[in-house]
């Protein structure tokens, strides 16, 4: 079992990071990089996939090889920004399900609102990863989370690219289970609860809105 927060030190994680980081970085440079950051995160996300094994046929011998066992596993996009998360990591597991939670932040609240919801079925018989890069005030994550497991999940996880320390808190509280991987965890929220020093809005700076 993962611990409940795992922060991927890797030097190409945290070099990437630091470009994603800079406000000069193009939103074309952005988008790349997230998607190649997703790759090295779900590496370490999916560490503890069920394996079983078949027979297989080398060019040389049969053999008993070591391949996925189980459900197929499902990616949970929290949208808009966690679409960038999940284009690279379905390149790592292109026959994952995929679903979808559609959730903004009210500004005066920074409450969620839930306005889509659409996931795979099964849910309780696979690993579930929920994306989203950016883990601030944990609002949204422990929202989507909540009806992720109302829908059955049982088997959690959470990716994103950076945290807050009120973020990782607010999560652990309301779901102790479900193990966090991220490639940072930043200093703290400002007044609109954005992550500082952070990297400005994720959605924003992936598709070039303001």
């Amino acid at each position: 079992m993962l611990e409940h927060l795992t922060v991927v030190r890797h030097p190409l994680v945290q070099h990437k990071l630091t470009l994603m980081r800079d406000k000069t970085t193009s939103t074309g440079g952005f988008r790349r990089l997230l998607r190649e950051i997703s790759l090295l995160l779900a590496y370490e996300i999916t560490r503890e996939l069920d394996m079983t094994s078949c027979t297989i046929e080398t060019p040389l011998e049969r053999m008993e090889a070591p391949i996925l066992d189980g459900k197929k596993l499902a990616l949970i996009s929290i949208l808009r920004a966690g679409n960038g998360l999940l284009d690279g990591i379905l390149e790592l597991v292109p026959a994952a399900r995929v679903g979808f939670i559609g959730l903004y932040r009210d500004p005066d609240t920074l409450q969620p609102v839930q306005y889509y919801c659409k996931v795979p079925a099964e849910l309780e018989d696979r690993m579930v990863i929920v994306v989203d890069p950016m883990l601030a005030t944990g609002n949204s994550s422990v929202a989507a989370i909540d009806l992720l497991k109302k829908a059955g999940a049982r088997n959690l996880r959470f990716l994103c690219l950076l945290a807050a320390p009120e973020g990782v808190a607010r999560m652990k509280a309301a779901h102790p289970d479900v193990p966090i991987v991220t490639a940072a965890v930043d200093s703290h929220l400002d007044d609109h609860g954005y992550i500082v020093p952070g990297l400005g809005d994720a959605g924003d700076r992936m598709f070039g809105t303001k």
